[in-house]
């Protein structure tokens, strides 16, 4: 099951770069929960609905992103870790992060779905959750 997930995982990063919500949440558990690494200020993207929430978000703010896995490896049989880049440029701003923005992505599984995506800038932060020390 762990490659299938791999596989899944990737099937879901794609989609975004594609802004096909409905190939995201097919991807995804029903009650999917997706925390960006600004969960602080926009709160989870909870269910199909905070999903293209989030899609409208992104279409909003970041209309060119595009994330690229750089490594997507399994943790056990119901999780993957990934570690990826995005390039966009701000919409108001105009500016591009040409190098991209690194981050680190958990994705938790249920059933051969994803059923939790966290996403943190902080590489020590994402190592405590897969590590599931945080508290």
């Amino acid at each position: 099951m762990s490659q299938e997930n791999v596989e899944t995982a990737r099937r879901c990063v794609e989609a975004v770069n594609r802004r096909d919500v409905d190939g995201y949440l097919a991807c995804c558990t029903k009650d999917v929960e997706l925390r960006t690494a600004v969960v602080a200020v926009s709160g989870a993207h909870v269910g199909a609905e905070g999903i293209r929430r989030f899609f409208a978000d992104l279409q909003d703010t970041a209309p060119d992103i595009r994330v690229d896995v750089e490594r997507l490896e399994a943790d056990g049989e119901d999780r993957v870790l990934g570690f990826e880049r995005a390039t966009v440029s701000g919409r108001s701003s105009g500016i591009t992060v040409e190098e991209g923005i690194l981050f680190w992505t958990v994705y938790d599984f249920a059933d051969g779905r994803i059923k939790r995506i966290q996403v943190f800038t902080d590489r020590q932060e994402a190592a405590l959750e897969a590590g599931g020390l945080r508290e």
